[in-house]
């Protein structure tokens, strides 16, 4: 693996290649892309296609890429443009890309802005929030945990976070007469460290999470778009917005082993079934749906 820099206006962006360019297997290579997950995440995806020449990186400002525009908020189409940057640097031609999350909002603004780059695009459980039938709804949920981070500290978010994306259903009344979620209870902490830097927990990834992709555009654009859902995340709000995005872009929606984070192994504390998800995804980008 080779680990490189590249500098583009405003960020210094680490990018990992797994495998020789151009790919010895004269496929195009495969670009992972997450958000707000930096590589690391993708560590038991990319074992597992040893195939294949296989690319992650860190999005600006995270992991091991720096900012140097001085700003905080995450833009899709700034994002995109980072990948495309990255992309043109590999000098390999189009490439396949798997997009998770966050990733997968930046993909589709990738296949918007810079249509030639991606030849498949797996889109996997994109948080398009505003695209839901509760829509306004959703949107307050949201910043109920910005308000719950601010108010109370990293634990206290995170336990919202994860009692508004395990949330079955539309956010409904009942919902959001809820006591505050117990940190302690997911097993965070109930301390404050004073920090409010978190662009999960925090409104710095809200113009990715309200992002409203340009159907005409991804339409009229030769990429092959798949958008995925987990198995699991029937029901739950990214399962949810993973419906609401195909059925804007006019597609079926694509299953895939475990739930929002089923590619990730033991490592990331969220483990999925990264062997079966693997399995999945090699069938997808051959062209099975």
């Amino acid at each position: 693996m080779k680990t490189l820099t590249l500098e583009v206006a405003g960020a210094e962006l680490v990018y990992d290649v797994r495998g020789p360019l151009p790919s010895a297997d004269g496929r195009p290579v495969l670009f992972m892309i997450g958000m707000p997950m930096d590589a690391s995440g993708f560590a038991a995806l990319a074992e597992r296609f040893p195939e294949r020449t296989v690319v992650t990186y860190d999005p600006r400002g995270l992991g091991r890429s720096k900012r140097t525009d001085g700003r905080v908020e995450y833009v899709p189409e700034v994002l995109a443009g980072d990948v495309h940057a990255v992309i043109e640097a590999l000098g390999a031609g189009p490439v396949e890309a798997f997009a998770s999350s966050g990733g997968a909002v930046v993909a589709l603004a990738l296949v918007t802005a810079y249509p030639e780059d991606v030849t498949t695009l797996v889109a996997h459980e994109p948080p398009l929030v505003t695209l839901t039938p509760d829509g306004e709804a959703a949107v307050r949920a949201r910043a109920g945990v910005r308000e719950a981070y601010e108010a109370r500290g990293w634990g206290a978010g995170m336990a919202a976070f994860v009692a508004m994306t395990s949330w079955q259903g539309e956010f409904t009344d009942a919902y959001f007469a809820q006591p505050a979620a117990d940190p302690a209870m997911f097993g965070f902490p109930a301390g404050d460290d004073g920090s409010r830097e978190d662009p999960l927990l925090s409104d710095r990834s809200w113009a990715v999470s309200g992002y409203a992709p340009d159907v005409h555009a991804i339409a009229a654009a030769p990429t092959r778009v798949v958008i995925g859902v987990g198995e699991e995340s029937d029901g739950v709000m990214t399962g949810r917005t993973s419906v609401a995005a195909a059925e804007l872009l006019g597609l079926p929606v694509t299953v895939f082993p475990s739930h929002h984070g089923g590619f990730c192994g033991e490592e990331t504390g969220y483990p999925g079934k990264p062997d079966e998800f693997a399995a999945r995804l090699r069938e997808v980008l051959d062209g099975a749906e």
